[in-house]
């Protein structure tokens, strides 16, 4: 294990975790850029796996910041990155709280909060494509990621079931 790594996993995602607007989805990119382009700790196959095993686990998607912790450092790499990612901005969460309800008719606030909106759905949906790029290899995987999307936002189909046609895909050789 190399103190190094423990001290870079805790300062990038303590970093991250303040930056990311809406949820970890919305720091995907970002972590991808870190992890992948500047430590160089996997390459982006490997980012696309841990990507998809911790999204497959039950809890919030985080997790994912858990497997890279893992890989990178073992157990001690996976609670500092875990920590590191969830501690400041379950802080900074806390004391804008206490600071938000104060301004619940402010005209500043209703500003903020529909600027913020159409930017967080955009960290999401580059997040997503990210991970297309990264883990789809070929026009049937591309095919099946398009399907899928388009299953998701006309039906009211789970995806579990996608999920588990996409495995029975990919066991098959198909994919």
């Amino acid at each position: 294990m190399n103190e190094a790594s423990l001290i870079d996993l805790a300062v990038e995602f303590s970093i991250l975790s303040v930056l990311s607007f809406g949820g970890m989805t919305s720091a995907l990119t970002e972590i991808q850029r870190v992890v992948v382009e500047h430590h160089q700790w996997m390459d982006a196959r490997t980012f696309a796996d841990l990507y998809g095993l911790g999204y497959a686990m039950p809890g919030p998607n985080v997790l994912v910041v858990s497997l890279i912790g893992y890989h990178v450092a073992g157990i001690p790499g996976c609670l500092v990155a875990t920590l590191a990612m969830a501690g400041p901005s379950a802080l900074l969460a806390m004391l804008v709280v206490l600071v938000w309800d104060r301004f619940q008719g402010a005209r500043w606030r209703r500003v903020t909060q529909a600027g913020l909106f159409p930017v967080i759905v955009g960290l999401a949906l580059s997040g997503g494509c990210l991970i297309t790029v990264a883990a789809a290899h070929g026009p049937t995987a591309y095919l099946l990621t398009a399907l899928t999307a388009l299953v998701v936002l006309k039906t009211r189909v789970s995806p579990l079931w996608l999920i588990a046609l996409g495995a029975i895909l990919g066991l098959s050789g198909i994919l």
